[in-house]
């Protein structure tokens, strides 16, 4: 069982790393997953869905290669990062979606003639970075796997979660949620 709360753990996670910009986007990173969660929320999202909506980008914060190395040219693998780290306190229904938001982009990018258009010029340069749009291979591959559709569903709402004027509920909102789904 790991010693830290998970709550505490994210709750200083978006207080710290969070708090900065979100990487060419106009809002800080905490703000956008908060969005994304608030997003979830609003389309009735189960749980599990909802907690990977608002944690899906925590894989930026720590590591040897952050977020500001991405947006220098080097993928820092941050949804298998961010899968890991939630790992040690949620199941696979939460850091699944987490791990293959990335791969989730990258589908749908090549399955849907204009999601493309729909992204950030930010989120358009990390999808270069992170190998462009899925081949048709890596689309079947991906298809295949139990999670993908919950995966394309926190892309939709991680892409949806960038607007400087929205004003999300704050990670205290969620709090009991998370607790409920930690092991």
């Amino acid at each position: 069982m790991p010693a830290q709360d998970p709550v505490a753990a994210i709750a200083a996670l978006f207080a710290s790393e969070g708090a900065d910009d979100y990487l060419g986007e106009a809002v800080s990173q905490a703000a956008h997953m908060l969005q994304a969660a608030a997003l979830a929320e609003r389309a009735g999202a189960p749980a599990p869905l909802l907690a990977a909506a608002l944690l899906h980008d925590v894989g930026h914060f720590a590591g040897a290669v952050t977020g500001r190395d991405l947006m220098r040219g080097t993928d820092n693998r941050h949804g298998e990062r961010g899968a890991a780290w939630l790992g040690q306190w949620f199941g696979p229904q939460i850091t699944e979606p987490v791990r293959l938001h990335v791969d989730a982009k990258r589908y749908l990018c090549a399955v849907e003639p204009d999601y493309l258009d729909r992204l950030s010029p930010a989120s358009v340069y990390t999808l270069g970075v992170q190998g462009g749009p899925m081949e048709a291979d890596e689309r079947a591959l991906f298809e295949s796997g139990p999670y993908a559709t919950d995966a394309c569903q926190v892309r939709r709402w991680d892409d949806e979660a960038k607007d400087p004027a929205v004003t999300a509920p704050r990670l205290e909102h969620y709090a009991e949620l998370l607790r409920s789904l930690a092991r």
